[in-house]
C-alpha cells in the first residue's frame, strides 16, 4: 500500500470514475439544493457552545474531586466514539441500521483513500452529524446521563460531564471535517494534525476500514483494543 499522503483529492480528474459517479448520485439524491455547509457547522457549534457556556456559568465552588470529572468523561467519550464507530457504524444493527447505511454505505463510498477531500462546503453534509441527530444526542443520551449523575453525585459533576461531553463532540466534528479538506491545507503542516489525518486516511482504505482505526479523534480505544494501524515508525 502506498505510504504517501493521497494526492488525488484536489484533482477531480484523478478521482476514480466509480467514486465520482457515486458522489454525483449522492449529491443529487441526498443533498438539498438549498443546503449550506457553513450554516450546518455553525448550527452544530452554536448548540454545543451554548450548552457548554450555560453549564459553565452554572458551576459553583467546584471541588478538586469534582474536577476529575473532566478526564474521566474524556476517556468515556473516547471509548463511546470507538465502540459506536467499530460496531453500529460498520456492522448493521437491525433497529439502528440507518447509522450503518449513512456511514459504511455512504460516507465510505463518498470518501476513500484515493479521494479523501471535499469538493466544496456543500459536501460537509457527508461528514457532519445531521441537526436532528445532534438534538437527539442531547435528549436521548446526554440529558438522561446528566440527570443520573446529578442524582447519584453532585450538580457540579453533572455540569462538568455535560461541558466535557459537548466539548469532545465539537472536537470530534471539527477534526473529522478537517481530515477531509485538501492535502495542501496549512493544517497538515501541524505534526499532530497530519498524524491524526493519516490514521483516518488508513481507515478509508477499503481493505482496512472494517478492522482498524475506529477512533476519529485520538487513538486511545484503538491502542487499547488492538485495532491501531499505521505504517509510519
Amino acid at each position: 500500500m502506498d505510504n504517501s499522503m493521497d494526492h488525488t483529492v484536489d484533482n477531480p480528474h484523478a478521482i476514480p470514475d466509480k467514486t465520482q459517479a457515486y458522489r454525483e448520485q449522492y449529491r443529487k439524491e441526498n443533498r438539498s439544493p438549498n443546503y449550506n455547509g457553513w450554516l450546518h457547522i455553525g448550527f452544530t457549534l452554536s448548540v454545543a457552545l451554548g450548552i457548554i457556556i450555560y453549564c459553565s456559568l452554572s458551576l459553583n465552588d467546584v471541588t478538586p474531586w469534582e474536577w476529575l470529572t473532566i478526564p474521566v468523561t474524556f476517556l468515556y467519550a473516547n471509548l463511546v466514539e470507538y465502540v459506536a464507530h467499530r460496531y453500529p457504524m460498520h456492522r448493521p444493527v437491525k433497529w439502528i441500521n440507518i447509522i450503518y447505511q449513512r456511514h459504511a454505505c455512504q460516507h465510505h463510498r463518498f470518501f476513500n483513500h484515493k479521494a479523501m477531500a471535499f469538493k466544496n462546503s456543500k459536501d460537509f453534509c457527508v461528514v457532519l452529524f445531521p441537526p436532528a441527530l445532534i438534538v437527539g444526542f442531547f435528549v436521548v443520551f446526554a440529558l438522561p446521563v446528566t440527570l443520573l449523575i446529578n442524582f447519584l453525585l453532585t450538580t457540579n459533576t453533572a455540569l462538568l460531564f455535560m461541558i466535557t461531553a459537548f466539548a469532545y463532540f465539537i472536537n470530534y466534528e471539527l477534526l473529522h471535517t478537517a481530515y477531509h479538506v485538501s492535502h495542501q491545507s496549512w493544517l497538515w503542516k501541524i505534526p499532530l494534525m497530519r498524524k491524526l489525518r493519516k490514521l483516518h486516511y488508513y481507515h478509508h482504505v477499503p481493505e482496512l476500514m472494517s478492522g482498524y482505526n475506529f477512533n476519529i479523534t485520538y487513538p486511545i480505544g484503538d491502542l487499547l483494543f488492538g485495532t491501531y494501524y499505521s505504517k509510519e515508525k
